[in-house]
């Protein structure tokens, strides 16, 4: 893998043909970041396809975390690794001014990539026990790339800002347990606690287009394990038995009764029941059957209300068949991103001069992202979304004359390098720019 050569001439080019610092010129400015993508999109399609090729599970990302770091150094960023365990921190400091910190993730998931990609993984590992598949089907090395690409051309960059460059890659999003296992090892205490911070996304729509949202921005995350215990026999004879496979499929249903009717329909909240494990043949009732589960919520109190209810479904499931209490635990897992208005209010001037209609607004995910951690820490944060499909591809799936696009998490899933990529790494390099940018601030 080539590495980034730092200086490079095209990041000389690149400062030459910009003023002076002042308010930003973003239209002069966006071209000359694609100019220079342009000529280096070559080591990020590159790096993304062989990190694509080799993922990594949560706090396995050894090899990953080593290639980043590899590539970080070259551009001159003062990097410590191990931070969390197989996370980095990248600093680069540039004079006095703000500290901005952008994130990346370092995990893929446990699952078989089926898109036939010619740089598709097929890389296996052992996962809770059991061998696995791994890969980056929720788009983490998309991220990765944007990421390199956006702190190479900030360095090229740096007459026009100044302050102090803080990139972390963080491990174990995926499982909710990065971000803190960062924040626990001194993310903030033995580096720079920043000023601002910012994260992206991608997700199954237009290449070229972001999303982005002011206040609520993902949904709160906890997961949910209940064990129903029960009396086996055969199954032959259900009357000598208490039939815990039946009290888990009452559950199931039931518990759908908290979203419909306790839960206010004008707020979210989902219920999702993801793994059901209990008996061992066709002919036995077993003692006990173990369902796992996620909860979704925006609110806090929402978050509670539906807690409560699932909790008490469980044990009246139990009850109905004379059946011993249920062992249930639900763990709190991410909270919500808040993304800071202030933050986003001055990106937003920058972003929209620079991608016009296809920088839009867009209602909070429901998916969970532990970046809310940051924020939750005390930083202002910003976290968007980009696309990565070819715009028809989405247009006849909108209109039903293609197949629906598969999403994150889907084995199906396979963003567009290039256009995905260079979008990435312009809207990221021009946040940051418009959070050193004061007069850009929207003041």
């Amino acid at each position: 893998m080539k590495r980034f050569v730092s200086p490079l001439i095209a990041s000389l080019a690149l400062c030459s043909a910009l003023p002076a610092r002042a308010e930003l010129d973003v239209a002069r400015l966006k071209a000359a970041i694609e100019a220079t993508i342009e000529t280096d999109y070559p080591r990020l399609d590159a790096l993304y396809k062989d990190i694509h090729a080799h993922p990594e599970l949560a706090f396995q990302e050894v090899k990953t975390a080593a290639k980043l770091a590899a590539e970080m150094r070259a551009l001159g960023f003062e990097v410590t690794e191990q931070v969390g365990k197989t996370g980095l921190v990248a600093i680069y400091k540039n004079g006095a001014g703000p500290t901005i910190m952008v994130r990346t993730e370092l995990d893929a998931l446990p699952m078989e990539e089926k898109t036939g990609l010619p740089y598709a993984s097929r890389d296996k590992t052992t996962w809770q026990g059991r061998e696995t598949f791994v890969a980056h089907s929720c788009g983490h090395d998309i991220h990765m790339a944007s990421w390199l690409g956006t702190a190479k051309t900030l360095v090229g960059l740096k007459d026009q800002w100044h302050g102090t460059l803080m990139f972390i890659a963080q491990p174990a999003e995926e499982i909710g347990a990065g971000a803190m296992a960062m924040l626990w090892d001194g993310l903030f205490t033995r580096f720079p606690k920043p000023d601002f911070a910012f994260g992206l996304h991608d997700g199954p729509f237009p290449y070229g287009y972001i999303s982005y949202r002011v206040g609520v921005g993902s949904s709160n995350s906890d997961s949910l394990a209940i064990t129903f215990h029960g009396r086996g026999g055969h199954g032959a004879s259900p009357q000598a038995t208490i039939d815990p496979v039946l009290i888990a499929a009452r559950f199931i249903v039931d518990v759908q009764s908290v979203i419909s009717r306790e839960k206010d329909p004008v707020e979210f909240g989902v219920v999702s029941i993801g793994a059901i494990h209990g008996g061992t043949a066709e002919n036995i009732i077993p003692d006990e059957v173990v369902l796992r589960g996620t909860i979704r919520s925006f609110k806090p109190e929402v978050r509670a209300k539906m807690a409560a209810g699932i909790e008490r479904t469980a044990k009246a499931a139990a009850a109905m068949s004379d059946a011993p209490p249920p062992d249930i635990t639900i763990t709190q897992g991410a909270k919500a991103v808040m993304n800071d208005p202030a933050l986003v209010a001055t990106a937003e001037k920058v972003l929209k001069a620079a991608f016009g209609d296809k920088f839009r607004t867009s209602p909070p995910a429901t998916a969970s992202e532990d970046f809310s951690e940051y924020a939750d820490s005390g930083v202002p944060s910003m976290f968007f979304n980009i696309g990565v499909y070819e715009p028809e591809r989405v247009a006849a799936a909108r209109n039903g004359t293609a197949p629906p696009l598969p999403a994150n998490h889907s084995p199906l899933f396979a963003p567009v390098p290039k256009p995905t990529i260079q979008t990435g790494v312009t809207a990221m390099t021009l946040a940051v720019l418009s959070a050193f940018d004061q007069p850009a601030r929207g003041q």
